[in-house]
């Protein structure tokens, strides 16, 4: 497989140095892409770059991950419009583990000779004194070079102004490059397109400080065809970690995709051949109301990074939303998926006492959810089957109790069709 040729049809090239592609066919290489550790989970947003690791190392070269513990502490004004908060070793470390764990999902860290490796920064830089850094790095690369970079240009001229300590930045990650080069023998340094500048520097202090040659590659940031940014909900990033967003939310933010996006991620996000996507794609234009590239999209990455049983439980629980899901189904949700699934839907309390002494389902949703605005408009519904509880079809002699509550807490009402409401004893 030819890396940068199956980087090419998929759309994930912006810019390389020349001799990049010629090195690679030349031999096995060692290229690197920077992750930032300020927070316990990658998301979404960092999928391109995981992913260019990942053809990297199917390619049959060696990837590394470095994990920004130094620079962490500093802050990366490229993209940023303000000064980023500072983080403690110890969070740092934290987050450097659950940022592999992830990474394993994607990469092969025991395969042999291209087996895939995690750095951190602060490990050669934590006993660098300033003197030092002035001494070996600093003397290298002029202010007259740095000024000239976007990053710091726009900050400059944004009126916010940038620290001494954001201005070193670029000369911190040269020196990983550097430090990557020599003890690693790294000689590709891969990232989005607003790394360019970052990575340059890197390319430039090998040269000046070693003698040797650097290369340098960078993908397209990814955005939305309506401009909107990607990644971004309402309710923020979307995460890798189950926690901070939930396989059913994770599955749904593929699957919502527009035509148009769908037809990029598909490329860009999945391991899925040209002539796979290209079957897909045809099979999109003939039937676009399947969404077909929309779904083989969202199966193929949630079972990447969460798992198949997550993806079918994502699907279930989608089914159960549109009309066709089962009871069954409706039991095994968690209490966090039951949450996401019926978000926005009406919802009502009622105390566990009351339900304790078991009621009649007529004064249950007229009494005390108000789902009906009589107990003369339930029974008639209820005579007419138009009531469902927890998706199952009850009558008037359906009685409420413990036995009703999903996840020991929630009871989902039915109205007809399409209107739903979600009822919690508390």
């Amino acid at each position: 497989m030819n890396f940068i040729e199956e980087l090419r049809w998929r759309g994930m090239i912006h810019d390389l140095t020349p001799g990049t592609e010629e090195q690679l066919l030349k031999e096995m290489t060692s290229a690197y892409i920077g992750y930032d550790p300020t927070s316990d989970s990658l998301h979404i947003g960092n999928l391109a770059s995981i992913m260019m690791l990942v053809h990297l190392q199917l390619a049959g070269h060696k990837p590394f991950a470095l994990v920004g513990g130094a620079t962490g502490m500093i802050g990366d004004p490229s993209g940023k419009s303000e000064e980023r908060n500072l983080l403690d070793e110890k969070v740092l470390r934290y987050n450097q583990d659950c940022i592999q764990k992830q990474l394993e999902k994607f990469l092969d860290f025991n395969c042999g000779e291209n087996s895939a490796e995690m750095v951190n920064n602060y490990d050669w830089m934590k006993s660098f004194s300033f003197l030092s850094f002035l001494r070996e790095v600093g003397k290298h690369i002029t202010v007259n070079y740095m000024m000239a970079k976007d990053s710091v240009k726009k900050r400059m001229d944004s009126g916010s102004g940038l620290s001494f300590t954001e201005f070193t930045y670029q000369l911190v990650q040269g020196f990983d490059y550097c430090w990557l080069y020599e003890h690693k023998q790294v000689k590709l340094q891969m990232g989005g397109s607003d790394q360019w500048g970052n990575i340059m520097t890197g390319t430039e202090l090998v040269r000046r400080k070693l003698g040797g040659e650097a290369h340098a590659l960078t993908c397209p940031l990814i955005t939305k065809a309506d401009g909107g940014k990607f990644g971004k909900t309402e309710s923020g990033n979307v995460w890798l970690d189950p926690k901070k967003t939930s396989p059913y939310k994770f599955y749904q933010f593929w699957l919502n995709a527009s035509d148009s996006d769908a037809s990029e991620y598909i490329k860009k996000f999945t391991l899925l051949s040209k002539e796979e996507i290209e079957s897909l794609q045809k099979q999109h234009d003939e039937a676009p109301h399947l969404r077909v590239l929309q779904k083989a999209l969202a199966e193929e990455i949630t079972i990447r990074v969460h798992s198949t049983e997550d993806l079918q439980a994502a699907i279930e629980a989608s089914e159960i939303l549109f009309g066709k899901g089962t009871a069954e189904m409706l039991m095994k949700l968690s209490e966090e998926t039951l949450l996401a699934v019926f978000e926005g839907v009406p919802q009502s309390e009622i105390a566990k006492d009351e339900i304790a002494k078991s009621m009649n389902i007529v004064e249950f949703l007229a009494d005390h959810t108000r789902i009906f605005s009589s107990k003369g408009e339930a029974r008639r519904m209820l005579k007419e089957g138009g009531v469902q509880v927890n998706k199952a079809k009850v009558d008037e002699s359906c009685m409420v109790d413990f036995q009703t509550l999903l996840n020991e807490k929630y009871i989902l009402v039915q109205k007809g069709k399409k209107n739903y409401y979600l009822v919690k004893a508390v």
